[in-house]
């Protein structure tokens, strides 16, 4: 056995929350990768929504797509990731929320708590029973910790007869490391 960086671990548990046919969210776009994952593990018939609100992160991930033949099953939103359930009125089985700033792009444009947390809280009433959410987040720059502080706070909250919610990080790793909340839906009985 083999303990998995943070990314890595993200999406084999997004690997297994999807089927063919299944509807997920990238909550940040940024150059793609996930996006993509999740448009290969949904199959021809799902639905993949990708938020950002950088032109350039959309036409990266745009720019992927295309190049793996799966721009078809995704509709890219250039809004707020805040704003999603303005354009979702579908159940999801899936969403993931990369925080932080876009890779090679400007690291003063940050998601911020607050608008990060009203997209999480979007998300989950979204969420199918069984569904889950995973956010990483970045406490390493002083907005990513801030808003890490915010989304932890707003994930214990959750009432733990609807939700199970893991912390994977790396304790042992030097300069406050990127770490996973993980958010499960349980089944109602």
């Amino acid at each position: 056995m083999r303990l998995e960086n943070i990314l890595p671990f993200v999406h084999s548990l997004l690997k297994q929350a999807l089927k063919p046919d299944a509807r997920a969210l990238d909550g940040t776009a940024g150059n793609g990768n996930d996006t993509l994952m999740l448009a290969r593990s949904i199959g021809s018939g799902g639905k993949v929504w990708a938020f950002d609100v950088q032109e350039q992160a959309l036409a990266n991930t745009r720019m992927r797509l295309e190049e793996a033949g799966m721009a078809d099953r995704v509709e890219l939103i250039l809004d707020g990731h805040e704003n999603l359930a303005t354009h979702i009125r579908e159940p999801l089985d899936a969403a993931v929320f990369n925080f932080g700033w876009l890779p090679g792009g400007d690291k003063t444009r940050t998601t911020q708590a607050a608008t990060s947390v009203a997209a999480l809280s979007a998300a989950v009433s979204l969420l199918e029973e069984s569904g889950l959410l995973v956010a990483v987040l970045y406490p390493g720059h002083e907005a990513g910790f801030a808003e890490a502080q915010a989304v932890e706070e707003w994930a214990a909250a959750l009432p733990q007869q609807q939700f199970a919610v893991l912390k994977y990080v790396f304790t042992n790793r030097q300069n406050r490391p990127p770490y996973l909340l993980a958010i499960e839906k349980l089944r109602q009985k």
